[in-house]
């Protein structure tokens, strides 16, 4: 009789800014366990790119070509980014309202409840937090 191989499904991620964030800065703890969540791909949304070109920009203060350069390696990584629509608004605003969190994250939130992720990786959200089936888990604790 052959044994059972038991296979343990494995999860789908989304990433929040700071996981690209992290992924990228040179010098920074947090940069090698970031850049390992990213490489084994995920989803994100155009929000959080957005946010990303904007602190690459604002705080980094990296030219654009290098941003857009940097976005293309971050998206050739990852699923296709998942579009903002009513829909995700009216979804975010519904889970700023129960959950008491900013809009903007929970714009991120009902990305990724959208996108159907088991797991949301994020520094900013309340840690292992549960919300329609998805984790919310920083993976930096």
């Amino acid at each position: 009789m052959k044994p059972i191989l038991v296979v343990k499904p494995t999860l789908k991620p989304f990433f929040d800014t700071n996981i690209l964030v992290y992924a990228v800065t040179a010098n920074d703890p947090r940069m090698a366990l970031a850049a390992e969540l990213l490489a084994k791909g995920g989803c994100l949304s155009v929000q959080v790119l957005d946010e990303f070109a904007s602190v690459a920009r604002r705080k980094f203060r990296k030219p654009w070509p290098e941003i857009r350069n940097t976005l293309a390696d971050i998206r050739a990584l990852c699923d296709p980014a998942m579009p903002l629509t009513v829909e995700t608004h009216e979804q975010a605003v519904r889970i700023a309202e129960q959950y008491s969190y900013q809009i903007y994250y929970a714009r991120i939130i009902a990305s990724a409840l959208e996108a159907n992720c088991d797991i949301l990786y994020s520094e900013d959200m309340h840690h292992n937090q549960k919300i329609k089936g998805l984790t919310i888990h920083n993976p930096f604790a």
